[in-house]
């Protein structure tokens, strides 16, 4: 098993085929995209703990050699780890499922296709045109989703989630204490759930959407800008509202404890606008 233990900037490439990486960092910035080339490995920081980086059968594992446990991650954190922040990038390919553990800090996906995992205790995530099923959990900070497909779930207990410009066919996006908002590219035959215990919820779809729509709150305000959707059956104090947009095909739930819930309209694009590439041939 090739192993190299890092501790200053460094470069590896891997002419292997890699179909997996795992990453288990403490503490920094974390870069993964998905490329049509070799596997990379790109340590501009290695931090004051070394980088243990290997590769086997297909595998490629970078990690701090020794995690803080959860009951001193605080006092560990504040006393030690900006002494161990780092700055990585790896590139993989498009196929390759990926695993990343990052205690604190940002990490950044983007361009993979099959399997995604990202859990962080505390930081922010982005993930940018990921297909398959993508994972997102984050104790506390945002995550921030853009062009996404396949099968989304993000969860955070403080944050604030975001997803834009994407026809992801399952979206579940959940956080205790923070706000949700989607915009969502005509989610036709997809399954949207999305929830906030105390915080607001807002959705925007296409005015030509197909989806069957319920909106819950238990103390919250809910607002449609599509005049189909009635009030449901319940108690006086709980507020709900319910419809069908189109042919119904798709699902939409949208529900919180203490909060709004507003559903948007956006116009749909013009079949008779030409791209301009399109105008261009």
């Amino acid at each position: 098993m090739p192993t190299w233990t890092i501790d200053s900037p460094r470069r590896l490439s891997f002419e292997e085929p890699v179909t997996r990486l795992d990453v288990h960092l403490i503490s920094g910035r974390l870069n993964v995209v998905g490329t049509d080339g070799p596997a990379r490995v790109e340590i501009a920081n290695a931090g004051g703990k070394p980088i243990i980086v290997e590769e086997s059968e297909g595998r490629l594992t970078v990690r701090h050699e020794r995690i803080p446990s959860w009951q001193g991650f605080l006092l560990w954190l504040i006393q030690f780890g900006w002494l161990h922040r780092v700055d990585v990038s790896v590139a993989v390919p498009v196929d390759a499922r990926v695993d990343l553990h990052l205690i604190d800090g940002t990490v950044i996906a983007s361009g993979l296709r099959q399997e995604t995992v990202v859990e962080m205790t505390s930081g922010r995530v982005t993930l940018m045109g990921l297909g398959g099923r993508t994972v997102a959990k984050l104790v506390s900070g945002p995550v921030e989703a853009l062009g996404m497909a396949g099968d989304l779930t993000m969860e955070t207990v403080s944050g604030e989630l975001i997803l834009a410009d994407s026809q992801a066919e399952r979206v579940h996006a959940r956080t205790v204490s923070g706000s949700i908002t989607c915009d969502l590219d005509n989610p036709r035959h997809s399954e949207i759930r999305l929830g906030a215990t105390s915080g607001s919820v807002t959705v925007r779809v296409r005015e030509d959407s197909d989806l069957a729509v319920h909106l819950h709150t238990a103390s919250g305000r809910i607002t449609s800008a599509f005049p189909g959707l009635r009030a449901g059956e319940g108690p006086p104090w709980v507020k709900d509202a319910q419809g069908v947009l189109g042919a119904g095909e798709g699902k939409l739930w949208a529900s919180t404890t203490s909060g709004s819930i507003a559903l948007l309209s956006r116009p749909a694009p013009d079949p008779d606008e030409a791209e301009p590439e399109d105008a261009a041939i």
